[in-house]
Parts: structure tokens; C-alpha cells; sequence
């Protein structure tokens, strides 16, 4: 069997190799991810928190520059993983553990990943140095996507990036993101693919911070339709889903 090198030359040959890798980002997200891993220079650290089975980490881990690393944050405990899927359940993250090892190795990144299995709020003695692209896709209860946020993100270096999946989309995430970074000076908003919102770490100056921070609010009427979408596949009103635009059954991210 032929492996892939293990840079891509391409966003299109990067995502050919995480394609068929189950799991929730879409196309259009991993170019964000891809042209984020890009800048990260030789020798430098992306973190990804939350890897399921590798869509995400495949795309990244095949932009990085030589030296780059890609540190993989997710304990595998079967839990937190999709829309309603919260409790841990061993089976099934092992299952996910298997998955996700045997996806890098055949997409030719494993040897480019340093997987971390523990918990996020746990993780952070085994990483070392400034982060200088960070993707938060872990648990998306308030309290755990707060503290990824805000800790995680304390160590992201100056004029590096930060990626936020299901923001103003997931109601834990975009309150966290709300109640932590939205109205501070810390973060300035790049913008957002679907779900994907993206930030970048640099000082805002006290007379932009209302502007960044309205361009974050501008935000919440999508939020709030991606809410009542939610609520109408859970409770099977797909017409009201289908109303808003929404065609499908999965979730909107």
C-alpha cells in the first residue's frame, strides 16, 4: 500500500485524504483549518482540541510546514463526540480511539501528531510552549467550552490564531464565547465559515473594541436560527427546519 506524503500540495489533495473520515466539518470549514495550519512556521505548535476520528487533524496535520507539530487533545472516553451525545461510554471511545489511529496512519500524517488522550483541563503539563494556532472543537457544554476557550487560549501566542467550531451555533460555545472574549481587548474576530468563527490574538484598541465586539453580536440572529432548527429536528417538526432553510437531518454546523 502506497501512504501519502505527509505534506499535501494542495487544500483539494489535503482534503481528499479526510473525506471520507466521519465526522462534523465540512469542506468549506477545512480550508479555514487548512489555510490556519499554513501559518503556523517550521518548528511551531498547533493544538486541536477534540479530534473524534481525525477529519480535522488529517487536513491540518497536512498543511503543516517541516518541524511543525500538531498536538491532539481528546481523551476517547466516548462521550461529548456529537449532537446528543454526552455521557462516556468506553466501547464506543475506543472504538473512536482505533479510528482515529488507523485514519492518520492511512492518510500518512500519524508520524506529524502527537496524540494527548486526557481530558483538555488535564492536558495542559503535557503540552509545552506557545500555541500558535489553536482549534477548540471539544466538549460543548458551557463550563468545559469556557474553560478551553479562556485557559487554552491564554497560551496562544501573539498574532496567533484561534478557531472556535459551533460558535453561534452550539448554545454552550457561543456563551462562552460571549461571556469571555467577545467584549474584551484580547481577541480580535477575523469572521466565520458556518460554525467555524475565527480570532486572531492581538491587543484590540479601546476604541475598537465596540466594533469588534457588534460584529460578533451581528452574529446571534443566525445563532438563534440554528437553535430553532435544533429544536425542530429534535422534536421532529422538519417542515419548520425545511422553512429556515435547513434541508437535511443533521445538525446545523
Amino acid at each position: 500500500m502506497t501512504v501519502a506524503p505527509a505534506r499535501a500540495a494542495s487544500f483539494r489533495e489535503a482534503f481528499g485524504r479526510a473525506e471520507t473520515v466521519e465526522g462534523w466539518l465540512s469542506r468549506e470549514q477545512a480550508q479555514r483549518l487548512w489555510e490556519a495550519a499554513l501559518r503556523v512556521p517550521a518548528g511551531g505548535l498547533l493544538v486541536e482540541i477534540g479530534s473524534f476520528r481525525g477529519r480535522s487533524a488529517i487536513v491540518m496535520a497536512s498543511a503543516l510546514a517541516p518541524g511543525a507539530r500538531l498536538v491532539a487533545i481528546d481523551p476517547h472516553a466516548g462521550g461529548d463526540r456529537g449532537p446528543q451525545e454526552i455521557a462516556a461510554e468506553a466501547a464506543r471511545g475506543e472504538a473512536d480511539n482505533e479510528a482515529f489511529r488507523a485514519n492518520l496512519r492511512s492518510a500518512g500524517v500519524d508520524t506529524r501528531v502527537e496524540h494527548v488522550r486526557l481530558m483538555s483541563a488535564d492536558a495542559h503539563v503535557a503540552v509545552d510552549g506557545l500555541v500558535d494556532a489553536l482549534y477548540v472543537d471539544g466538549a460543548h457544554r458551557f463550563g468545559p467550552a469556557r474553560d478551553d476557550i479562556v485557559r487554552w487560549g491564554e497560551r496562544v501566542r501573539e498574532g496567533g490564531t484561534m478557531l472556535v467550531h459551533d460558535s453561534f451555533s452550539s448554545i454552550g460555545v457561543t456563551l462562552a464565547t460571549l461571556t469571555s472574549i467577545t467584549f474584551g481587548g484580547r481577541w480580535h474576530y477575523v469572521g466565520r465559515t458556518s460554525s467555524l468563527a475565527e480570532y486572531r490574538r492581538e491587543r484590540v484598541a479601546r476604541r475598537a473594541r465596540v466594533s469588534n465586539a457588534l460584529r460578533q453580536l451581528a452574529e446571534l440572529p443566525w445563532f438563534m436560527r440554528n437553535v430553532i432548527v435544533k429544536l425542530a429536528l429534535v422534536t421532529r417538526v422538519r417542515p419548520l427546519a425545511r422553512l429556515l432553510g435547513h434541508d437535511v437531518d443533521d445538525w446545523p454546523y
